[in-house]
């Protein structure tokens, strides 16, 4: 049996596309050593992995704050991130050093977004594989990221003499040089994992070919399903509305908006409130709401789709042939949106300029319009053709370093 260390922050975005290769490689005789925080025990358990805690560094919401708004972003704002990321890492190295010693892995995989990734890596000189569950590069969905915020802009802010103390230190302790700040941020592996295909990528051009694009991640996280009222949406025409975990509290007047435009609807609204009060509005008697929705599931019965445009809920809703109506809120989703409106799958509507009346006849064009699913279809072949997290596995496992033992009878596993 091989050995992978995993390492990963506690983001549902950053940790729910790993999930599936994680299963992939357990079926292939893999044992995953996981680190997060306890938020995700059960969903990375659930997967097949064993999991391990960074301890309270990581555990610790004022300093955990790994959301930030990349296209809008400030180098003030990307400075405070990286500062608290960075103030951490030390401790977190000594964590996961102490809980896997005496083990010996084969290789090493991490989120793009987790700076420890790349530090262990050359701590335990292990080949790497990287997640990018947004996409690949800053410079695909935030060019003025690239170009104002780099490592002689930081350096009036005490995030450089954080990043000096911690590389002095490591190379002092473990004898190695770690990476540009901005590398660490965005940290390419041997491999690197992209959640979607080459056709629906802008800018093919900025990907090198250590870039595996394998398509949406798919995956049954065997979510419990059993209290939703799935009888009093058989047979009806469904509308699904998410504004996922992270935004779903910031902009609280949009319910009043989706109340508005469909509560004299013949239709069913099934719509998630993530821990969100929504206590002083009247909902209508046709909307279904819910703290929590199995997304894969409800897309099932929908027959089009309200959504913030985050890279996972989109990928779900392309994957499930769900036309939708796009409000990006922040981080990727701008792309995201103005990419799927760009190759016909949705309609683009903008917080500011949203009133009941635009957003019902929105949703009432892409319903009645075949074009939208006939675009879909193609951007949903394209992912079916990436080869998902059965090709995932066989990149890692196909890693030069990596699994000196049987390696012809597993990849016959996963064919």
């Amino acid at each position: 049996m091989g050995k992978v260390l995993f390492l990963n922050i506690p983001a549902y975005g950053h940790v729910n596309p790993t999930l599936g290769i994680v299963n992939e490689l357990v079926k292939s005789d893999q044992e995953i050593i996981y680190f997060c925080t306890e938020e995700f025990k059960e969903r990375i358990e659930k997967a097949g992995a064993v999991f391990k805690s960074y301890g309270n560094t990581m555990n610790d919401p004022n300093t955990n704050k790994s959301h930030f708004n990349v296209q809008n972003i400030n180098i003030e704002t990307a400075a405070k991130f990286f500062n608290k990321k960075l103030s951490s890492c030390e401790k977190d190295i000594e964590s996961i050093l102490n809980q896997t010693k005496g083990i010996k892995f084969d290789c090493i995989g991490y989120a793009s977004v987790c700076p420890l990734g790349k530090i262990m890596a050359q701590i335990l000189n292990l080949p790497s594989f990287s997640s990018f569950a947004v996409f690949a590069t800053p410079k695909e969905i935030a060019p003025k990221l690239v170009d104002e915020i780099n490592e002689e802009t930081l350096k009036k802010f005490p995030v450089m003499s954080t990043y000096k103390k911690l590389s002095h230190n490591l190379k002092e302790k473990y004898n190695i040089t770690i990476p540009k700040i901005m590398d660490l941020f965005f940290s390419k592996g041997d491999i690197n994992f992209v959640y979607t295909s080459k056709f629906f990528v802008r800018h093919i051009e900025y990907y090198d070919d250590t870039f595996k694009f394998i398509g949406p991640p798919i995956y049954d996280r065997k979510e419990s399903i059993d209290n939703f009222p799935y009888s009093e949406i058989q047979g009806k025409k469904v509308i699904y509305i998410s504004l996922g975990t992270v935004f779903s509290g910031v902009n609280i007047d949009l319910y009043d908006i989706f109340f508005k435009a469909f509560k004299d609807e013949d239709i069913v609204v099934v719509m998630t409130a993530y821990n969100v009060d929504l206590s002083k509005f009247n909902i209508p008697q046709n909307f279904i709401v819910r703290n929590y929705i199995s997304q894969s599931e409800i897309l099932k019965y929908a027959s089009a789709a309200i959504t913030h445009c985050g890279m996972n809920s989109t990928n779900d809703l392309l994957f499930n042939n769900v036309p939708f109506v796009a409000i990006p809120l922040g981080a990727d989703q701008t792309y995201m949106a103005s990419r799927s409106a760009e190759l016909g799958a949705c309609i683009v509507l903008y917080k500011d300029k949203l009133t009941p009346e635009l957003l019902k006849n929105s949703l009432h064009k892409i319903l009645a319009d075949p074009n939208y699913h006939k675009n879909i279809n193609k951007i949903n072949e394209s992912f079916r053709e990436s080869g998902g997290y059965k090709r995932a596995a066989q990149e890692i496992l196909n890693l030069s370093y990596v699994l000196n033992r049987d390696i012809d009878r597993q990849l016959e596993r996963l064919k």
